[in-house]
């Protein structure tokens, strides 16, 4: 019953993805990949992956890593624009 309280007073406002979006996301993991580029100590540890200089030279961990990163940010940065009105 608190469940369905509480999903009540959720607004029923959805979010359509537009090439806008996308472009925000991919942003925001390119930016994500730079932070890490420069801020993880050892980015090509083990396991590698399979053309490492078409990634950065990081290895599995640390583009792992980056990415989820960069999608955090991206879903923070997309959700913040569509409350203020701008997407």
């Amino acid at each position: 019953m608190i469940t369905s309280t509480l999903l009540a007073a959720l607004p029923t406002t959805t979010l359509q993805w537009s090439p806008t979006v996308g472009i925000i996301m991919i942003l925001c993991n390119v930016i994500a990949i730079a932070l890490g580029k420069s801020s993880i100590k050892y980015p090509s540890s083990e396991p590698a992956l399979p053309s490492s200089n078409f990634f950065g030279s990081f290895g599995l961990p640390a583009l792992l890593a980056t990415t989820s990163f960069g999608h955090l940010l991206g879903v923070g940065v997309i959700l913040g624009l569509h409350n203020l009105g701008k997407l």
